[in-house]
Order: structure tokens, then sequence, then C-alpha cells
């Protein structure tokens, strides 16, 4: 049992770990990152509990529209949800790359939860697979909305509602493509492969541009304070 949470958990400690590390400029408020992470645990169950009855109730006749569509904007909105009611104006949310790291955080505990749940079920075997997918990718997810978001926290008044409606509909945009290439069946490595590259891709520039703004608007602060 130990083996199994160790190996569920690790690709998700291992993937904050370096967004974590990589910003340099000051230390994160350790413990409101963790109670996001904690919320994006907790909203694991009623997302499942939601999914599970819609799927008896068989609300969608259609695979694509249960799996492809309602899973992407359900699971994307919780996570938008928890960082706008909790995290976007809170006193510790301080500079444009706290968004990303708000955003990987609630990701990754709803990811933990999943993966758990998942090695439990299935067993080691794929816990490989696991983490090369469904964790990295929920990872990168959090990190395009907790770009935008961060993008949004620190923007001028009339860009805000733009951004904030960006920072659900990226992350959205990429989990339905992701959950879309599952049901190619025969096309499915075809695919997966040049996506999960430009996922890296996307998700580490936009690492790179909130890491870029959060220095910006720390040399802005202390040439402010010491003037």
């Amino acid at each position: 049992m130990f083996i199994l949470l160790t190996v569920a958990i690790a690709p998700g400690l291992a993937l904050f770990s370096y967004f974590y590390l990589r910003k340099e400029i000051a230390n994160e408020p350790s413990r409101t990152i963790f109670h996001t992470f904690i919320y994006g645990a907790i909203m694991t169950f009623p997302i499942m509990f939601i999914q599970h009855v819609f799927k008896e109730e068989s609300v969608f006749t259609s695979i694509f529209l249960r799996d492809v569509v309602f899973t992407s904007a359900l699971e994307e909105f919780f996570k938008w949800l928890i960082l706008l009611l909790a995290i976007y104006r809170h006193v510790q949310f301080e500079d444009a790359y706290d968004g990303i790291l708000y955003g990987a955080s609630v990701s990754l505990g709803f990811a933990a939860v999943e993966n758990v749940l998942y090695l439990f079920t299935f067993g080691l075997d794929i816990a490989f697979l696991r983490a090369l997918l469904p964790v990295s990718s929920h990872a990168l997810f959090g990190v395009v909305m907790g770009y935008y978001i961060g993008r949004a926290k620190f923007a001028a008044d009339k860009y805000k509602r733009k951004l904030l409606i960006m920072s659900l509909l990226a992350p959205f945009g990429l989990h339905f493509l992701y959950n879309g290439i599952f049901l190619t069946h025969e096309l499915f490595l075809y695919l997966i492969i040049p996506f999960m590259i430009f996922l890296w891709w996307f998700g580490l520039t936009r690492v790179k541009y909130a890491h870029s703004f959060a220095v910006q608007q720390f040399r802005r602060k202390t040439r402010m304070n010491s003037e």
C-alpha cells in the first residue's frame, strides 16, 4: 500500500518541485500552496461523483460528449472556481508567477488523488503511463490556467475579464484535445506524442513568461521602496 501511494504521488511532487524552485525571486507561502493542493485533492470526489451519476443515468448518449466535452469542462471548471474563489484575491497572491504555482498545485492535488485511485484499481503496471500522461497533462493544464489568472490579477482593469475567461477556456481547450485523442484508437500514438510535446512546450513557455513578468514586478517594487 505504501509503495502504491508513493508511486502515485511522486510524479506530481516532482513536477511541482520544478515549478516551485523555478521561482528565485522570493520565498513562497508554503501553507497557502499546501491548502491549494488540498482543495484540488478534495474536489476529486465531487467531480467523480458527478461523472458517475451522469454515466449511470445515461445523461449523455454520446461517448464524445460525455468523456471529452463534459469531463474536460467539469474538471477544469472546478479547478478554475477554486482558484477564483479561494486564491485570486488572497493577500499572498503577490506576483504573476504565483498564478503558476497555485494553478499547478490545485491541478496536482486533483491528479494525485485520481492517480492513487487508478493505481489501487489497476496496479503498478500503469504507473509509468499515468505519470507520463494524466499527471503531467493535469499539471500543465494547471500551469496554463494559473498563467492567465496571474496575468489577470495584475493586469489593467480593462483586460482582467478577458484574461480570466482565457484562464478557463485555454486549459479546457487543451484538456478537450487531450481527451479527444483517446477516442482515436488506432491513431492514438500518432496524435498523443506530438500533442504532449506541444503541451510541454506551451506550458513551459507560460512558466518562462510568468517568471519574466514576476521579475519585472519585483524590480519595480524594489525601485519604488528604495525611492
